[in-house]
């Protein structure tokens, strides 16, 4: 029996790289692209020399021709210190890279998912935010390369989907932790562990009573393996409906690390949402989805695995 052929762009980032496990492990082929501006080949060392993987260095915004069955489209910097380092690559990648992906699955007849993210909500004016809800996003704003992008993205899915029948799946991804976070990446969990760890105040941005709801990597994978097996298109919030201040996860991992390390604050970055939180019932009655791993275990696996890294 022919083994079906799944091609993830960003396979060697933080979700891809997990989601790259968890397809290898089914003994299907995977085909990880990535041009390494904030993924790492490390992430995918246990794969190197099986041969069912390949790895591809690759930037997204050309064109490339793969046979292929299943397209995963994770490819584009999600942390604000990333995106926003060079927003106009960012933006490029997700018209362009995914333009580019979706002619690629048009031509193969292959089934395609994207990867998109809370962000499409803005700073939300409904909580907690449903699919149907349109967002508030300020589209001149320092994070509107990776706002307006993931928007513009989805926009080109559904055409696709309309005009060519392309078979697609619009994952709408929220704050995500867990081992192989970059350590520079300046999101939340992965600033507070690694400061705590070396001694220092954990930065708070405001006052730490903004909202996120953070859900382990293991259960994000799971959704996306979820809805690439059935029919939903979506899109489809994946998230935790835990909702969580950052003030609470700042005092959770210094009461885990280091009691001693206390905490400094300043300025809250421009167009930072003050509060965040899916509705995931569509995720529970059409996937059978709902997180597993709560935040006292999630940061417990996730600090064993900076230590291991910056030791």
């Amino acid at each position: 029996m022919k083994k079906l052929r799944n091609l993830v762009t960003g396979g060697a980032g933080f979700i891809g790289s997990h989601l790259v496990d968890k397809i290898m492990k089914k003994g299907e082929k995977v085909i990880s692209v990535d041009n390494f501006c904030t993924g790492h080949k490390n992430n995918l060392r246990r794969w190197i020399d099986d041969p069912n993987f390949e790895i591809i260095k690759h930037n997204i915004i050309e064109p490339i021709e793969i046979e292929v069955d299943k397209i995963w489209h994770l490819a584009c910097p999600a942390s604000p210190n990333f995106y926003q380092s060079n927003p106009i690559e960012t933006a490029k990648t997700s018209f362009i890279g995914t333009l580019n992906m979706l002619n690629l699955a048009k031509a193969k007849n292959a089934k395609f998912l994207i990867s998109s993210t809370s962000e499409i909500y803005g700073n939300p004016e409904i909580h907690p935010q449903v699919e149907s809800y349109k967002g508030l996003v300020n589209p001149i704003g320092i994070r509107s390369c990776y706002d307006e992008g993931k928007r513009i993205a989805e926009s080109l899915c559904f055409d696709y989907s309309r005009m060519y029948g392309t078979d697609i799946r619009v994952a709408r991804i929220f704050n995500t932790y867990g081992p192989r976070m970059n350590p520079n990446d300046g999101r939340v969990i992965s600033n507070f562990i690694v400061q705590a760890l070396n001694g220092q105040k954990l930065t708070l941005y405001g006052e730490g009573i903004q909202t996120r709801s953070f859900c382990y990597i293991d259960d994000i994978v799971d959704g996306l393996d979820k809805l690439m097996d059935t029919d939903l298109i979506g899109p489809v919030n994946l998230g935790n409906p835990t909702e969580k201040k950052i003030i609470e996860i700042a005092k959770i991992i210094i009461e885990k690390i280091n009691p001693d390390v206390g905490m400094i604050k300043k300025k809250l970055p421009q167009d930072d949402p003050m509060r965040r939180k899916p509705c995931i019932k569509l995720a529970q009655e059409k996937l059978s989805w709902f997180p597993k791993v709560d935040i006292y275990e999630g940061i417990d696996r996730t600090i064993s695995y900076f230590k291991s890294i910056l030791n």
